[in-house]
């Protein structure tokens, strides 16, 4: 089985752990991610000004493109997800923008392609109970936090990936590899997202009210889709621990490393793409 796949620019760069580990793990399941031809950046951000289409162009490019190959995109970052998501959504409710911009394309679009998320795949395409048959390393005893952050679930009218105030999709995929989910209050909490840059105290403040709540509740590691997410959450624990003094360190990992670990692809993670140890304990 193929599925149309876009990766996004980090999962090619920074992220390339991200992109390894999806396309090995998807592999073994029966899933080939052919790689969109023609891809571009989808600009990482959603405008939230309303009539600001050239801000939209990026990402109607791809999807006008995914759509000349196949009926379905695959996504696997959670900001691409939701710029790419939420831009199909816009092309296919308004008529009038839909209009201006595949006018500006020179292309015709109905916003008939389908977004999908690597999980919402391995929910409904591969299933939960499938994917727990081909474990070969089983994370029974770790309990894992899975982050969801702002951009997976919101807004819901047009994300429509789960629930927005008490989402499972994480948690089944967590327990479909034989560990615990850890239940814990900021999970689809933002991050801080790019204030790292203007703000970096904001960022920190975030991260440690994150990853405080889920090591409260007992969390040995944590696991994310967004790479935007996973930096901030990884990077400012050494900030963090300088600030309060002491601070037991946790993991942060995407979720695909968890999945081609579980499934024998792999033995070790990439050290050199994480700034805590990559460690399962």
């Amino acid at each position: 089985m193929k599925i149309l796949f876009y990766p996004g620019c980090t999962l090619t760069q920074k992220a390339k752990n991200f992109y390894d580990t999806a396309v090995a793990g998807f592999k073994e399941l029966g899933i080939e991610l052919e790689e969109l031809k023609n891809w571009y950046c989808c600009q990482a951000d959603f405008s939230l000004v309303t009539d600001n289409l050239m801000a939209m162009l990026a990402a109607s490019r791809n999807l006008v493109s995914a759509r000349k190959e196949a009926a379905e995109l695959a996504v696997s970052c959670s900001t691409c997800y939701n710029v790419l998501k939420r831009t199909n959504h816009l092309l296919k409710n308004d008529d009038a923008k839909r209009k201006a911009i595949t006018d500006f394309l020179e292309e015709k679009y109905d916003g008939s392609l389908k977004v999908l998320h690597l999980l919402e795949i391995l929910r409904d395409n591969v299933g939960f109970e499938n994917l727990a048959k081909k474990v070969k390393n089983s994370l029974a005893g770790l309990k894992i936090a899975p982050y969801y952050g702002c951009l997976l679930l919101r807004p819901d009218d047009e994300m429509q990936f789960d629930n927005p105030e008490n989402p499972a999709i994480f948690e089944d995929f967590i327990h479909a590899l034989g560990a615990e989910a850890v239940d814990y209050a900021h999970k689809s909490e933002c991050c801080g997202s790019y204030l790292l840059i203007p703000s970096r105290d904001v960022v920190v403040a975030r991260a440690d009210k994150i990853l405080s709540n889920a090591i409260d509740k007992g969390a040995n590691l944590v696991i994310t889709s967004c790479p935007l997410c996973q930096f901030n959450l990884d990077w400012t624990q050494e900030l963090i621990k300088k600030q309060k003094g002491s601070f037991p360190t946790i993991p942060v990992f995407y979720f695909t490393e968890l999945l081609a670990y579980a499934l024998g692809l792999i033995k070790d993670f990439d050290k050199e793409r994480h700034f805590v140890p990559p460690i399962i304990r």
